[in-house]
């Protein structure tokens, strides 16, 4: 089961993200509606977090729904989007969360579906997903691949050393369920001289591509395409991040 990993996080989180381009996360999402000739209107964003790739969509009009299971996570994404007429924001978990509206398009970034870590789980957040889903509708999501988590994260230390942050991050592969342990220790400063630490304990398991196709054909979803992430070019090997697009068709 998912558990509420990011609520201490959370006032950390959108410093640490500083350098990561939403707009341009947009932009893909926007590209990708185009290439399958998608024009939605209504769309649900799962795992929302402080609302970063949401205040786009907002800004374009979309009438957008989107939920988290953090509170403190909602709370910030609320500052950001409560002056948004066409927003709403829940706090729900993705495995069974439950709308009264379908959607036209539903999108989860930032690989939230390696959370969940029980098959089970999973063909029930994709079953709710393509229930949720209006006929025609399209379903993209990105996972840190397989590679990734057992190659370049998997056992593996790094430190990263801000001005007023300073934290560690250490990871265990557990080979037996492909499962990645991540413990991160965070000391930070308000004042610039003393520090205060916690600690955050977070698991995300690495799903082979096949896994995820299976699971996603089980629900009813005929068409699926993967590619690496941000391109339309096919994944290799190698590739640390790949999107997949499913249609109910």
């Amino acid at each position: 089961m998912i558990v509420n990993m990011y609520d201490e996080f959370a006032n950390l989180y959108d410093g640490l993200m500083s350098d990561f381009d939403y707009e341009n996360w947009f932009n893909y999402l926007e590209s990708i509606f185009y290439k399958y000739h998608k024009k939605p209107k209504r769309v649900l964003e799962m795992a929302c977090g402080t609302g970063n790739l949401s205040h786009f969509f907002a800004e374009k009009g979309y009438k957008l729904t989107c939920f988290d299971l953090s509170e403190e996570m909602l709370s910030i994404a609320y500052k950001k989007l409560n002056r948004f007429k066409n927003v709403k924001l829940f706090r729900q978990n993705m495995i069974d969360f439950k709308f009264k509206d379908k959607f036209e398009a539903i999108v989860s970034i930032c690989d939230s579906i390696n959370y969940i870590t029980d098959d089970n789980d999973l063909l029930g957040t994709f079953k709710n997903v393509y229930d949720h889903l209006e006929d025609g509708g399209i379903f993209t999501f990105d996972i840190n691949s397989y590679y990734k988590l057992k190659n370049i994260i998997g056992n593996n230390t790094f430190i990263e050393d801000r001005e007023d942050i300073f934290y560690t991050w250490q990871n265990f592969y557990e080979e037996e369920t492909n499962i990645c342990n991540f413990y991160l220790s965070f000391f930070y400063s308000e004042d610039g001289e003393n520090f205060r630490r916690f600690d955050e304990e977070h698991r995300e398991r690495a799903y082979k591509i096949q896994e995820i196709v299976k699971l996603l054909n089980q629900v009813g979803f005929s068409r699926i395409d993967i590619y690496e992430a941000f391109t339309f070019n096919s994944p290799n090997d190698e590739t640390e991040r790949i999107n997949f697009i499913a249609l109910k068709e």
